[in-house]
This record gives structure tokens, sequence and C-alpha cells, in this order.
């Protein structure tokens, strides 16, 4: 994917082992051309962050495909759906921080001005077409 992220890391989740259903994932992966040059294109956008704070950056969890977000009772359309988004978070690093340091990427036109949301415990990044602010 790029120089410090691996394909594993989008679509990986402990939530997806506890439940058992990573093979699941995988396969619905492997059938969407769409979804695989979406996490391209975050993996190239998220690799800007990293280089930029130059620590490392720990995805809580990124692509959620339609089945896993059904069972979870949501909508199905989220950004994760498509492969356009991640919940990360830096060590050592509020998510307050983080937010800022984003929002400065974006303005400068470094990054994908798309969904930014910000929660107490992880910063949600998404390179939707458009731009979205949001905290919890």
């Amino acid at each position: 994917m790029t120089k410090d992220f691996e394909l594993r890391e989008f679509l990986y989740s402990r939530f997806y082992a506890e439940a058992n259903v990573q093979d699941k994932v995988i396969e619905s992966y492997e059938q969407d051309v769409a979804v695989q040059d979406n996490l391209q294109i975050l993996a190239e956008q998220l690799q800007v962050i990293r280089d930029y704070i130059a620590k490392p950056i720990t995805i809580n969890i990124a692509y959620r495909p339609e089945f896993w977000e059904r069972l979870r009772g949501r909508s199905g359309t989220s950004q994760h759906c498509l492969g356009k988004a991640a919940d990360i978070t830096v060590r050592g690093m509020s998510t307050k921080v983080l937010h800022q340091i984003i929002l400065n990427l974006i303005k400068e036109g470094k990054i994908v001005n798309g969904g930014l949301g910000l929660y107490q415990t992880f910063i949600h990044y998404d390179i939707r077409p458009y731009p979205a602010r949001w905290s919890k």
C-alpha cells in the first residue's frame, strides 16, 4: 500500500476476530474493486499525515463491509463501507492535537478535504468528495 501501511491494517479488526468474521471481511474486500481503489487512496492520505507527524498511526478500524454494519444495526452506508474511512490514533498524541494537525494539512491542500470527526479516543478521517466535520 504505502511505505508505512500494509493492507492488513485496513482489513483487520479485533472486532472481526472476536465475531469470527475476519475471513468474510477479506472476501468482501476481494470482490469489490472500488473498495480496493479507495483503500489505496486512503492509505496514501494517511501516509501524508504519518510523514508529517513522524510517528506511527494506529488504525483502529478502516474497512467495514455492509454485512458488518447491518449486523451492528447501522445503515450500511458509512464511508467505512466504501473503503474511504479510518478511525485512527497516535500513541502519545491527544485526539485534539491530531485533529488540529489534520485540519492544517487539509487547509494547506496536502490531504483530501473529506470527513473529519473528533472523538474522545480516536479520530475519524475519510476521503469523501466533500467536507464534513463533527465531534462527539
